[in-house]
């Protein structure tokens, strides 16, 4: 379940080895604690993905684990383990929370049927409203947040079509999401043992992009001193990402279309082809149909891929996102930093929502992580959002004309702002960067003059 490990909690040390032993053989980290009392200091200092618990333990009960841990982490999953086992201890520990409950004995494909089952439910109530994704075998990181229907709507198609081989289509502006969307799709697949390989076909240059996807023999061309596998072997039994799929030059996308046809290759120089089984996750940031109608993608190639298609919607268009995505990075970079950074101002916030965000949730994050460590204190302000001036000319609300006076402008700023915060003069001045006494001033020298 990613880089944190899953914290079991047993009072038996030989059922905390067979435990621990059997996930370790599923490929998971475990951490193990012999009664409540320590785990609980453990969640409390440590990150853990999930927790799995005996229930009959002395000093504290599996049930007092679970309340405990909803207490700290409403959203970590939490597996109880029991001997004791009865519909109505099933029923409480669900009611209280668990997400599910095995009764002893029971074998390692049980337990790891139940800890996969988990994971496939890996989508978290935020407390502020917002959901948050997070691919299995990925870190936290990786998280896909939002509050978005559009986008709720596409990560709940997701996890529908994961399991199947189907090429998938991923469109949407730089910065929305799309490979965080890639890695969810594989992470819930049943591929998701396998290699997960992206190449980005818009910086290869083109004399390599052949030889990148499909390999070449030894001695092919001058250079080719070894043989190579290409992607699509690279990712056989897995998923191949082909970010910015339209940069692929047109004499190859014939050789990729009968790749996706007949499911195998052929390596540069080679006598025989190579079979493979990859799902195919193609990505672009510009309008394809337009590159097809234009004659730059092949119309084939364009219905091969678009099976399953999803367009990401940029960020200007789920304003609702902006302060669950902000709280996310904040946290992140506060975290990752030392830093003592625990809140954003509502004037921040109000600055936030207003921006339009052309690079979408990567610029978002960059403007996070740079007021995170421009901040002396524990908040954000505005002035640790956009320290250059010119781009905080441009994020807020009155555009520069041309033929208008600096008082007029000021004016038109001042006014604008006001109406933004519904006339709250206090955030007003915060927002525009001077004190109460001069917004005072000014909005009193305007009434004098008649204005």
């Amino acid at each position: 379940m990613g880089i944190e490990p899953i914290l079991v909690v047993d009072d038996e040390p030989d059922m905390r080895l067979a435990l621990s032993h059997a996930l370790n053989r599923s490929g998971f980290s475990v951490e193990t604690a012999k009664n409540g009392l320590e785990a609980i200091d453990k969640f409390r200092k440590d990150c853990f993905s999930m927790v799995i618990t005996d229930v009959k333990m002395p000093e504290m009960s599996g049930m007092e684990v679970l309340a405990n841990i909803k207490k700290i982490d409403p959203q970590i999953p939490v597996i109880m383990i029991t001997a004791y086992g009865t519909i109505n201890n099933a029923v409480e520990a669900i009611q209280e929370g668990a997400s599910d409950y095995i009764i002893k004995p029971f074998s390692s494909d049980v337990l790891d049927s139940a800890v996969k089952k988990v994971q496939s439910r890996m989508i978290h109530r935020a407390d502020n409203g917002g959901v948050i994704y997070h691919p299995k075998n990925a870190h936290k990181s990786k998280a896909i947040i939002t509050a978005n229907s559009r986008l709720l709507n596409i990560m709940k198609l997701a996890v529908k079509i994961a399991p199947s081989d189907s090429s998938v289509l991923i469109t949407g502006e730089s910065g929305t999401g799309k490979e965080l969307l890639a890695s969810y799709i594989h992470a819930h697949s049943g591929r998701d043992k396998g290699a997960y390989v992206a190449v980005n076909c818009a910086a290869l240059p083109e004399t390599l992009v052949e030889s990148e996807l499909f390999g070449h023999e030894k001695g092919a061309f001058t250079g080719a001193v070894n043989r190579k596998k290409g992607k699509f072997e690279q990712a056989d039994g897995g998923t191949l990402i082909l970010d910015e799929i339209t940069e692929m030059p047109l004499s190859l996308q014939a050789k990729l279309l009968r790749v996706l046809q007949e499911r195998e290759v052929d390596r540069i120089g080679g006598k025989r082809t190579v079979p493979v089984d990859v799902r195919v996750i193609a990505i672009c940031n510009v309008d394809i149909k337009k590159a097809v109608e234009e004659g730059k993608f092949r119309e084939d190639l364009y219905y091969r891929i678009n099976v399953i298609p999803f367009k990401i919607p940029p960020l200007r268009e789920r304003k609702e996102d902006i302060p669950l995505l902000a709280e996310f990075f904040l946290k992140k970079y506060s975290d990752k930093n030392h830093l003592p950074v625990k809140g954003i101002s509502d004037e921040t916030l109000a600055l936030l929502n207003k921006y339009d965000w052309k690079g979408n949730v990567r610029e978002l994050e960059n403007a996070i992580e740079r007021a995170v460590l421009l901040s002396m204190g524990e908040t954000i302000m505005p002035a640790h959002l956009f320290p250059d001036s010119t781009e905080l000319e441009e994020s807020m609300p009155v555009r520069i004309k041309a033929g208008l006076s600096v008082k007029e402008m000021e004016k038109a700023l001042i006014f604008k702002t006001l109406e933004e915060v519904q006339g709250n003069r206090t955030v007003a001045a915060k927002m525009l960067g001077i004190s109460i006494r001069t917004l005072r001033n000014k909005l009193r020298e305007y009434r004098e003059a008649g204005e």
